[in-house]
């Protein structure tokens, strides 16, 4: 109530994706597709997992609470861009905007911090393979995810409260397809610089250092793996590989969109359907179609319920 009172804005429109209705028909169709992978690809991941002893190691607890994110982050977003495809006027009550860009921020820094300790994870593994279950046992995991959701946690209260704190008092039509700061910035009757800055350090800031925390930990594991054998080699650079591929498709348009100023460019929501939509479907697939004990354990799992049945 107190932030309705305070602006003469209670609702924004959302522009959405496109203004081709030709466009969002296939947009919607597609997405909905995406959209349902994302949710059945990463369940699956955590049913496996979960039910799997041959599993039951730091790397696939760390990847189940990859995917557990993972859903919850595109949630955030697809089922209201599938929806507003389709409708004409797209609209959002200011609560459920603010509520968008903390869950939002919460689940996307979460998953930055998560895929942060997955290198820490792989580069003890790689670099300390004799020492790795006493560094890396059941009580650290549970504080490094602990450590990840509130860092996520902390990191989106301060994004909420620097929107929550702008003065919308004119214009409320949001170019984009769901609620986040830099768009606000611009229907704010206030000078944003300094929310902008703030925004830029919080966010942008977060990326590009866990970013270049990941590029060092994958430097030390493949500087460490020229005194193996080719064939540890290998097995290491496989696993490795597939973790880089999802920090780049996760971080780089991160990077792209947060470490600058309280600019927008149009290519900016075509760069968010990428980190929302397409980067957590493509997680559960990156890791099963690259892992053999992940496709191992699937097909046992699928056996024992084609028995049952």
């Amino acid at each position: 109530v107190f932030m309705e009172n305070r602006n003469n804005v209670t609702e924004f429109i959302l522009r959405g994706l496109t203004q081709d209705k030709a466009v969002a028909k296939v947009c919607f169709s597609l997405f909905l597709v995406f959209y349902a992978t994302i949710i059945l690809g990463n369940l699956l991941i955590i049913v496996t997992i979960k039910t799997s002893k041959q599993l039951d190691s730091p790397m696939y607890f760390f990847l189940g609470c990859l995917s557990f994110v993972d859903i919850s982050y595109s949630t955030v977003t697809a089922p209201k861009l599938i929806y507003d495809l389709l409708i004409e006027k797209k609209t959002i009550s200011f609560v459920g905007c603010i509520t968008q860009v903390f869950a939002g921020h919460f689940f996307g820094c979460t998953e930055i911090f998560l895929l942060t300790v997955m290198a820490y994870d792989r580069c003890i593994a790689i670099c300390k393979p004799l020492h790795y279950t006493s560094i890396v046992n059941k009580h650290v995991c549970a504080w490094l995810v602990a450590a990840s959701w509130l860092g996520g946690f902390v990191h989106s209260g301060l994004q909420a409260m620097l929107t929550i704190q702008l003065e919308f008092c004119g214009p409320n039509e949001i170019d984009h397809y769901f609620c986040d700061v830099h768009p606000l910035l611009k229907l704010a009757c206030t000078d944003t610089y300094v929310t902008g800055v703030l925004v830029a350090a919080n966010s942008g800031m977060i990326s590009l250092i866990c970013f270049l925390v990941l590029v060092v930990s994958y430097g030390v594991i493949l500087l460490s793996l020229r005194m193996r054998s080719s064939e540890g080699r290998l097995k290491a650079l496989y696993t490795c590989a597939s973790h880089i591929m999802v920090v780049i498709l996760f971080l780089g348009p991160c990077i792209f969109i947060y470490l600058r100023p309280s600019v927008t460019f149009s290519v900016d929501k075509m760069v968010s359907v990428f980190y929302t939509l397409i980067t957590p479907m493509l997680n559960p697939l990156i890791y099963t179609l690259r892992n053999e004990e992940v496709k191992g354990a699937m097909k046992r799992l699928w056996s024992r319920e084609a028995k049952r049945s």
